[in-house]
Parts: structure tokens; C-alpha cells; sequence
């Protein structure tokens, strides 16, 4: 098993790399800072053996006197420093403000990595960030379908933080430790490379400790993120349905549910860092043993066979706790990226997952709507083998209006989903004027349809901004005039701030009428040949919606429009009634040809007004009485 994880990590991890690319100048100037900063970090410890020279040395004798390059590095640099060659305490005092011009620079070189370490992290998680979302906008209804919100939020914020510390911190600690480990043993075999044998022997034994905990810390992050993940659905789903929660007096059971799920979380947490804590008592226990094995060899090197001088032996036990720092992180890596690497596992499912619905090649501009749009033998299934339209044959021509009823899951929503291609047909074709709707563009498409659903959406935004959504430079008498027009404006006007005032997320300030008007004056503006109405009506009462009824009615004239409604008032006048039942066209015709069939047209329709009471027949004119119109215009709440 495990030979087959460490290629996915490799793989992982060299896919991570590539999102460096573009900062690369950057994050070599790091890895530069980050290498002088680990040479100047060990020389400091260095420049002990001219200090205890000047100390307990003849003043007669050279700084830095020795063999070998370091010798010679020492009397390059601390020798020829101003000051060293007068008296012992001035000696002492000149080797002393090297050692502080040394600190000094090498600090100044950290902060500098520091810095472009941080811009390097932060570049990184933009573009990540970036490229998950915009990848997102891409997909289709299909992929939202089958994955909960609070797991698309996960990756796009936790996951990614994940990846993060993994591709740029995690790699410049890693870098750092190796340039601190490489430039502590070049020092230390300068001064005695068999005490530098004896000092690294601890280095395989601490590489072997991690060995077996690496795969099982790398099951358990999964879990971890994945369960994260869940969390965050669940919070989602909370906050959305809300107002159920609270209808339905479910606190206690969203309660127990949240508990069973963070409880989860929690036990599976702890039993990874159970095993991840054990690094640092493993790490610490061998570097133990290293620092007895070195200092009962050294002395002996000393005392015995004089191959070391006391100020040499010194600074290397110095440059020893210099040394297991980076072994102890540097064993402890292939334990500390699993978060990351389990991270991009879930990131990249999201950047790999197919955008279904895209451009065919050789697609061209959607030219119009001028003649007809035509269904033809049309056949749709979320799964295979489980079919939601079947044989749908329509003719819709340019400027009418065609109403879809049926009783719930009789497949409209579905069908006018097909028109907008937000789904493409598993059977038949939809044409436009004799082409098929998968040559054109998506883009272009798409800007020639307006969408008005039963589920209204406003963003946490201006009141402009929400009915002016999706197009530029639009002016302001245009959005009034769009408001107006779904009656609306007047509603707006007592607002706070008018069309300034923001909504709040989702409109939450609003009432659903005045939500539903909003919407409805988006599309207005939008002025689309091609219009979907998904319940536009939905959110209003009887009276708001007959005034409004009758704008839209002024309003799309020309237009080419289907309306999907429960409300039968709302459908009657369509030039064309299309019956869906069970995935297939059971009825077609106009509202009287349907009723006069008595078929399952004719019972939804007795059916919903069985309980109405007496008054004016629902099937007559729904024209408005000016008395009404001027109430719901000063209302404005519906």
C-alpha cells in the first residue's frame, strides 16, 4: 500500500510546485536569503574560537590561527577586523562588535526572508484561491448537485490554508533546516569530521522513528478534512433552513446531530495528533543520546589524543545544537505535510472534476431567437437509467408565451433547465430557429435569456446593484425604469437609502414580495428576447400578483417566455399549455380547449379552486382596479 502512496505524494507534491512558477524570481531570492542566513547563523557560533583566543591566548599569537580553510576564513574576516591585533581587552572588546556586525547582518537577512516567504504564501493562496473559484463558476448544476455547499466552502478556505503552509511554509522551513544542517557539518567536519560522524549518527535512527506513523497519519488527516467538511455543511444547512428549525421546534435535534458530528471530528483529531505528538518526545530522546555520544567521545579527542583544542571543542558542541534542531523538523516532515498533501487530494478533485456543459468546438455567437425554438424528441436523466423527461416534442414560436403545469416532479423545472442549458438533453435536441442549441456559445446564449426563479437570489449588495446584476454601465434611470415597472419603485423609495440601501444576504431586509419584485425587475432590465419564469409569482399575494401579472404581461410582449406556476390564474391567458406528467407531454393546448378536455389539466384546475370562495371566476381578466393598484403601490410589501 504504502508504495503506492509515496508516487501520489510525489505527484501531489510536484503539482503543488507548479502554482510557484510564477513567483519564482521571489522565491529564489528567499532560498538565497535562507541559505546566507544559515551560514551566517553557523559562522556566529564560529567566531567562539577567536573569543576564547583572545581570551586565554598569547596576545602575541594571530586571531584565528589554525589549519585548513576555516583557519584561513577566521583570519580573513575577524583577523583583519580593526581593533584585534592591541591589547588582550581590547582584543576581547574587537571580537565582541564583530560578533555583533555578524548578528546583525544575519538578522537583517532573516527579516528579508521573512518577508518574501510571507508575499510568496500569500501570492500562492490567491492564485489557488482564484483558480478553485473560477473553476466552480464553470461547473455545471450537475456537480452542485451532488455536493453539499459546506464541503465547496472547506476546500475553498480551510483545505486551501492547508495547501498553503504546505507549498510555500512548510517548503521554506524545510529548505531553511536543510541549509542550517548543510552549513552546521560543513563547520563541524572543518573542525573534527570524526566528532561530526560521532554527532551525525543519530541522523538514520531518527529518519527510521517516522517511518510506519507516516501512512497512518496520512489516512487520518483524510478523515479529519474530510469530517471538516461535513461540519461545515451542517452549518450551512442550519443557517439556510433556519426558519424550518424553528417551525418545526428541531433545535434539539439539529443539536444532537451537530454534537455527533463535532464529537466525531474531535475523536478522529486526537487520535491523529495522538500519533503526530509523538515526534517530539522520539526526536528529543535520540538527540539526547547523540549529545552524550559526543560529548564522552569529544573529551576524549581532547584530553587524550589532542586532535581537538578545548576552543574548538567548544564551538563545536555549539554548532551540535545548531544541528538537531533541522534533524528533528527534517524527520518529522513526512508526518507534518500530510495535512497539506491530504489538502491538495481534495482541492484538486474540485480543479479536476469536468466542466460538462461547455463549448463545443467551432461553437459560434448565439445570432437571436427570429423564427422558433423547437423541442424534438427531447429525453433527460440525472442518472442513468432513471429518466425524468421522455419523448418531449414542443414548438414554441418567437413572441408567444407558453405555460408548463403538472403536478410536482412531473419534470418542468428540468425542462426549462434544458432550454437554458444549464443541463444538455440525454436524448433529442432543442433547436433554435432549425440549429441546435449546443453550436452556439454558452455565453452568447445565455445573455439573450432572462431567468426570473421561485427560489428569488439577491446578493448582499445595493439595490442597484442587485436589479442591474450581470450587465455594465447601466444607467440610473434604466434601473428605475426596470423598478418601476415591476412595481417596485415605489417600495424602494422608503427604503433607508433608496436604490443604495443594501439588502443584506439574501435579501434577508426585504419582504418575499419585495424580494420577488426585484427579481422580476432584474430581468426587465435585462430586456432578454427569451424569458423563464420559475414561479415568478410565487412570493406574492393574490392582489400583488395580479398587478404585477398584468406588467409582465405589457412588458414581454414580443418576447418569447415560459412560465412555470402552480397558480392556474397565472397561466390561463398563455398562448400555449403544455401538461407534463411523470416526464412526458400528457395534454397540450390553450386554457379552455384543456378545461373543456377534462383531462388532468381540467382536475389540478378544479382541484386547486375546489376550496375558493365565491367571487369573481379566477379564469376571468386580471386587470386591476385602480383603487387596488394605487393600495399595492403605496403598500409596496406584498
Amino acid at each position: 500500500m504504502a508504495n503506492h502512496r509515496w508516487p501520489l505524494a510525489v505527484s501531489l507534491y510536484l503539482r503543488i510546485l507548479r502554482y510557484l512558477a510564477p513567483h519564482s524570481m521571489v522565491f529564489t531570492t528567499a532560498a538565497v536569503a535562507t541559505a546566507v542566513f544559515a551560514a551566517l547563523d553557523a559562522f556566529s557560533l564560529v567566531l567562539v574560537i577567536p573569543f576564547l583566543e583572545a581570551l586565554f591566548r598569547d596576545a602575541q599569537e594571530e586571531m584565528g590561527s589554525g589549519s585548513g580553510w576555516l583557519g584561513r576564513l577566521l583570519a580573513a574576516t575577524v583577523g583583519r577586523w580593526p581593533g584585534t591585533g592591541a591589547d588582550p581587552l581590547d582584543r576581547i572588546q574587537a571580537v565582541i562588535v564583530f560578533i555583533l556586525v555578524v548578528f546583525a547582518f544575519k538578522n537583517l537577512v532573516d527579516f528579508l526572508r521573512g518577508y518574501l516567504v510571507a508575499r510568496v504564501e500569500q501570492s500562492v493562496t490567491r492564485d489557488l484561491r482564484r483558480q478553485v473559484y473560477n473553476h466552480l463558476l464553470e461547473l455545471d448544476l450537475v456537480f452542485f448537485g451532488r455536493t453539499r455547499a459546506g464541503q465547496i466552502v472547506s476546500r475553498l478556505t480551510h483545505d486551501i490554508e492547508q495547501l498553503r503552509t504546505l507549498v510555500t511554509r512548510e517548503l521554506s522551513r524545510s529548505a531553511g533546516s536543510f541549509f542550517e544542517l548543510a552549513a552546521a557539518v560543513v563547520f563541524m567536519v572543518a573542525l573534527s569530521w570524526k566528532l561530526t560522524l560521532a554527532a551525525l549518527v543519530i541522523v538514520p535512527l531518527t529518519m527510521a522513528v517516522w517511518g510506519p506513523l507516516v501512512r497512518r497519519l496520512r489516512r487520518g488527516d483524510r478523515h479529519v478534512l474530510d469530517l471538516a467538511g461535513e461540519v461545515n455543511a451542517h452549518i450551512v444547512e442550519t443557517l439556510s433552513g433556519i426558519r424550518l428549525i424553528k417551525a418545526s421546534a428541531a433545535e434539539e435535534h439539529e443539536c444532537a446531530r451537530f454534537r455527533a458530528l463535532t464529537g466525531d471530528y474531535f475523536g478522529t483529531f486526537v487520535r491523529t495528533e495522538r500519533l503526530r505528538a509523538l515526534a517530539a518526545p522520539l526526536t528529543e530522546m535520540l538527540a539526547a543520546v547523540g549529545t552524550v555520544v559526543l560529548l564522552w567521545y569529544g573529551v576524549r579527542l581532547v584530553l587524550i589524543s589532542s586532535e581537538l583544542t578545548p576552543e574548538a571543542f567548544v564551538t563545536f558542541v555549539a554548532l551540535s545544537t545548531k544541528l538537531y534542531a533541522p534533524i528533528k523538523y527534517l524527520s518529522k516532515l513526512p508526518a507534518i505535510v500530510q495535512p497539506g498533501l491530504a489538502g491538495a487530494e481534495r482541492v484538486f478533485e474540485f480543479l479536476d472534476a469536468p466542466v460538462e456543459i461547455q463549448d463545443h468546438t467551432g461553437a459560434r455567437r448565439f445570432p437571436g431567437l427570429s423564427k422558433e425554438i423547437r423541442l424534438e424528441g427531447v429525453g433527460f436523466a440525472y442518472r442513468p437509467g432513471n429518466p425524468v423527461l421522455q419523448e418531449v416534442d414542443l414548438v414554441v414560436p418567437r413572441g408567444s408565451v407558453v405555460a408548463l403545469v403538472g403536478p410536482s416532479g412531473a419534470g418542468k423545472s428540468t425542462l426549462v433547465d434544458l432550454i437554458a442549458r444549464f443541463y444538455d438533453p440525454t436524448e433529442g435536441r432543442i433547436t433554435v430557429d432549425g440549429v441546435d442549441t449546443r453550436e452556439f456559445t454558452l455565453r452568447s446564449f445565455r445573455a439573450n435569456l432572462g431567468v426570473v426563479s421561485q427560489e428569488t437570489v439577491l446578493f448582499h449588495d445595493t439595490v442597484r446593484a442587485n436589479i442591474a446584476y450581470g450587465r455594465t454601465h447601466v444607467s440610473t434611470a434604466d434601473v428605475e425604469r426596470a423598478a418601476r415597472a415591476a412595481y417596485a419603485h415605489e417600495f424602494v423609495k422608503e427604503l433607508p437609502r433608496g436604490y443604495e440601501t443594501v439588502v443584506g444576504e439574501h435579501g434577508t431586509g426585504l419582504s418575499g414580495g419585495q424580494r420577488q419584485r426585484l427579481a422580476i425587475a432584474r430581468a426587465i432590465l435585462r430586456d432578454s428576447p427569451i424569458l423563464i419564469l420559475d414561479e415568478a409569482t410565487s412570493a406574492l399575494d393574490t392582489e400583488a400578483e395580479r398587478l404585477l401579472q398584468a406588467a409582465i404581461e405589457h412588458l414581454l410582449v414580443g418576447r418569447t417566455v415560459f412560465v412555470i406556476a402552480h397558480r392556474f390564474s397565472t397561466v390561463q391567458r398563455a398562448e400555449q399549455i403544455v401538461v407534463l406528467n411523470r416526464g412526458r407531454v400528457v395534454e397540450h393546448g390553450d386554457h379552455h380547449a384543456l378545461l373543456a378536455r377534462g383531462g388532468l389539466y381540467r382536475r389540478l384546475h378544479d382541484l386547486q379552486f375546489a376550496d375558493a370562495p365565491a367571487g369573481p371566476d379566477p379564469s376571468s381578466s386580471s386587470a386591476v382596479s385602480p383603487e387596488n393598484e394605487a393600495t399595492l403601490k403605496a403598500d409596496g410589501t406584498g
